[in-house]
């Protein structure tokens, strides 16, 4: 369903299990830069009343995940501590060239953003079928089940807005971009890493 075209590694759960407080650490970022995401494409296309309408929703939901993935941080004791650089988003954003029209822009920061969301639904899965911690597996369950939808809405708001046959051909482009940035990851606490 996700298109993906080289899962994670399943082994990446046991780095995982290792590192618990690192991964929440690193999905607590994670979830407010998709909320940061969702406000600059208010700011950025406002004119754009059903993407803005659906932003508004978007970054009310990625808070309150992060909300979610602060208090698991502080119910054990840890802090939320400093941002850590995504290899992964910086290798990404690297795909389309800068500039061309704003219709262009913007199909390009919702193919990234489809992306992302599949990425991180496919990595909660993975965490909700593997890990020991039934309590985890199950809110990683439920988080994926919300990165599917997200992944589905960027991905329709650029077939929408941009050119169906031209955007599908720069998503299957993207995928296999990322299928490259993905096989020198997956050895990492972190949600994308």
């Amino acid at each position: 369903m996700l298109g993906l075209k080289l899962p994670t590694d399943p082994r990446w759960v046991n780095i995982v299990e290792k590192n618990i407080e690192d991964i929440l650490v690193d999905h607590a970022y994670c979830e407010q830069k998709a909320a940061s995401t969702a406000i600059s494409l208010i700011v950025g296309f406002p004119e754009y009343t059903e993407l803005v309408q659906e932003m508004v929703e978007l970054v009310n939901e990625e808070m309150s995940h992060f909300k979610m993935v602060h208090d698991l941080i502080l119910e054990n004791g840890w802090t939320l501590g400093r941002d850590r650089k995504d290899d992964y988003v910086i290798a990404l954003i690297k795909f389309f060239p800068k500039g061309g029209s704003r219709t262009t822009q913007l199909v390009h920061r919702l193919l990234y953003a489809a992306l992302i969301e599949a990425r991180s639904c496919e990595r909660f899965r993975l965490l909700s079928e593997e890990l020991e911690d039934k309590k985890l597996a199950k809110f990683y369950r439920k988080l994926m089940i919300s990165e599917a939808g997200h992944y589905t809405m960027f991905l329709n708001f650029a077939r929408k807005y941009g050119d169906r046959a031209e955007v599908d051909q720069k998503w299957e482009a993207l995928l296999d971009f990322e299928a490259d940035i993905m096989r020198n990851l997956g050895n990492k606490e972190t949600i994308h890493g």
